[in-house]
């Protein structure tokens, strides 16, 4: 089901927007106060928390004097982990100064207020980034490539500099959606390899940026079991994140997971 983000401290359009959001079947997530991410500086808690919901959409609301906007849509349009995700913004349509630091800040589209009131549902439809369940189910047929099965082998020896660029040499020769399965597995490779580095904030940046190419993928993926991929991913980053920078070299080696098969 896709998820919607809004960030609106307006009352009237956030029930709107709940309203267009729930009568397509989708779920919303509105953050009305800034102090409900808790963003540092860097605008770690920021990413991470639209990592973690992996929205096919956010919206911003302009004209808000609470939430700084401009700052946010900057941070999620310069991330690599986020950058992907579509954000429109909607404010006055007499304001042209706001309209253009918005799109500076990186909005795909500015919508004058009384414009996306009137056409919410078409303008939320027409933006989202939806999965094609066709390009999932092609991604999931076929044959690995001898590099991405020369790219496991090295994965599953703990080998993972080597293993991301044998699975990147995958990637840049596939023509079809094997690209996204490639992308994502070398993903992880580089994560495991900042733990081996004791890289803490490596390894989380690409924890998440990984989440993005792993997460729209079938469970079982060419033969690869991504479900289990998925969830030894998630356990080290856990364990990484429980150990935190001070104490990252603590992390067992031992305890990262091969890639593990699926017949049939």
């Amino acid at each position: 089901m896709p998820a919607v983000l809004s960030f609106v401290s307006d009352l009237f359009f956030s029930v709107q927007i709940e309203s267009a959001v729930k009568g397509l079947g989708w779920t919303l997530t509105n953050i009305e106060r800034a102090d409900q991410l808790h963003a540092d500086a860097a605008n770690h808690s920021l990413i991470t928390f639209v990592v973690e919901l992996q929205p096919s959409l956010i919206i911003v609301e302009l004209n808000s004097t609470t939430l700084p906007w401009e700052k946010w849509i900057a941070a999620i349009k310069t991330s690599p982990a986020t950058r992907r995700i579509p954000v429109i913004g909607f404010g006055s349509h007499v304001d042209l100064d706001q309209r253009q630091r918005a799109l500076d800040a990186g909005c795909d589209e500015v919508y004058a207020k009384g414009r996306f009131t009137s056409d919410m549902v078409n303008i939320i439809q027409k933006n989202a980034r939806r999965l094609d369940p066709e390009s999932a189910r092609a991604a999931a047929e076929g044959e690995l490539s001898e590099k991405a099965k020369r790219g496991i082998e090295l994965f599953n020896r703990g080998e993972y500099f080597e293993s991301h660029e044998e699975l990147e040499h995958a990637w840049n020769e596939e023509r079809g959606a094997g690209k996204e399965l490639y992308r994502a597995i070398l993903q992880i490779a580089v994560a495991y390899l900042q733990i081996q580095r004791r890289n803490y904030q490596g390894a989380i940046k690409m924890f998440l940026r990984a989440r993005q190419w792993i997460d729209p993928l079938p469970d079982v993926c060419r033969g690869v079991d991504i479900a289990q991929l998925r969830r030894d991913a998630a356990n080290a980053r856990a364990t990484v994140e429980a150990l935190g920078a001070e104490r990252i070299s603590e992390f067992d080696l031992a305890t990262l997971k091969t890639i593990r098969s699926v017949k049939g």
